[in-house]
């Protein structure tokens, strides 16, 4: 089968789905829906893939000229089959050019989020209903995609999930040594520093928190628009000297930098099933997170974490707390994390649904 996945750039969960696609034997184009991605050269794409040729979605053309675009990639590479994804860029572009069979991917936020009203809704609506079959990682997500009209037969539900070699508990931490906290309690956040992730909650909620508990320390990982606000905030909290902001990391080091902590935390407004927060889960993280449905799908308070309410520091703060004075109960939390991630987020075991969904797709074009 001849696959072009059509994904708005690339991201390192464009990699893990191409790696797998690239082992299937099926013949795979990339191509990127941004323009700037589209210009900026061939990305380490995995052996086998196809890096295809197109200017990029232009915004402020008319949607037409981008259509037309689409429509002569489609018909120089002729594709079997196309996977897309967000719903409202790569998807519902390919379902405006027509083209079937179309897998629809969402993204989370792109379903969670943006199809709550007005022309997001409409667009995920559209191509929903021009969709052969739907992906999505959590239950939160497809019970929204039924709300906008998709079957539930036409929806493939899998956790993208974590390579469970990769990310796994162990006993020491270098990252921590070169800290200096060896002693102390630590709060990870690796959420982007954007206002969707809501890390300056996390932020406000140390603040509470680090004056009734002097051992408290937070490692954030990441960058973004929001992150000289948040340095600034501490500044002038004096509290600068119990935070580290270790900028962006690499896949490589991850692993390293979740061992370092002793609680994951992430105070995000929306989610579906959170790749970080399974990450931390795999190394045997206890999670502190916002209630929202698709956390909630993977923390329950008192199993493997603690819950707060959406944009409240001070129940955070109080959660933090809790999760500082917990003592040997955080081990029991950390290993129910690890367990679970074992028998639901394991991505070695998750990832054969992905060509599973692809001969559904076909199956209902043929059919049809």
């Amino acid at each position: 089968m001849r696959v072009l996945y059509f994904t708005r750039n690339y991201s390192p969960h464009d990699h893990r789905f191409l790696t797998v696609l690239a082992d299937s034997g099926h013949e795979v184009g990339y191509l990127p829906y941004e323009a700037a991605a589209a210009v900026s050269g061939t990305p380490d794409l995995p052996p086998g893939i196809l890096a295809l040729s197109w200017p990029g979605v232009k915004y402020g053309w008319a949607l037409s000229h981008n259509v037309r675009a689409l429509r002569m990639v489609l018909k120089k590479f002729k594709p079997d089959l196309v996977h897309a994804g967000p719903v409202q860029k790569s998807a519902f572009l390919t379902a405006l050019a027509g083209f079937r069979p179309l897998v629809t991917m969402s993204w989370g936020s792109d379903i969670l989020l943006d199809a709550q009203s007005g022309f997001g809704r409409r667009q995920a609506g559209y191509t929903l209903q021009h969709s052969d079959v739907f992906l999505c990682d959590c239950l939160a997500v497809k019970e929204r995609a039924q709300d906008l009209g998709m079957p539930e037969d036409r929806i493939v539900v899998f956790p993208w999930g974590v390579d469970l070699d990769h990310f796994s508990p162990a006993q020491s931490s270098r990252v921590r040594a070169e800290l200096g906290w060896q002693n102390c309690f630590v709060l990870l956040s690796t959420r982007s520093m954007e206002r969707l992730y809501a890390v300056d909650v996390t932020v406000d909620a140390f603040i509470r928190a680090a004056g009734g508990n002097v051992s408290l320390r937070l490692l954030l990982l990441g960058d973004g628009s929001e992150r000289k606000r948040l340095e600034e905030r501490l500044q002038e909290e004096e509290l600068s000297d119990r935070v580290f902001f270790a900028g962006r990391i690499g896949l490589e080091d991850l692993p390293g930098y979740y061992r370092a902590a002793d609680v994951y935390c992430s105070s995000s407004t929306c989610d579906g099933s959170s790749i970080s927060l399974l990450e931390a889960m795999a190394c045997g993280l206890p999670a502190l997170v916002s209630d929202i449905p698709g956390n909630r799908e993977w923390v329950l308070e008192g199993e493997n974490g603690w819950l707060f309410p959406v944009s409240d520091p001070g129940r955070m703060a109080e959660a933090i707390m809790t999760a500082a004075s917990a003592g040997s109960t955080l081990d029991r939390l950390g290993e129910n994390s690890r367990h679970i991630c074992e028998q639901r987020a394991d991505w070695n075991r998750n990832n054969p649904l992905l060509l599973q969904a692809y001969s559904k797709a076909a199956g209902r074009v043929n059919e049809g």
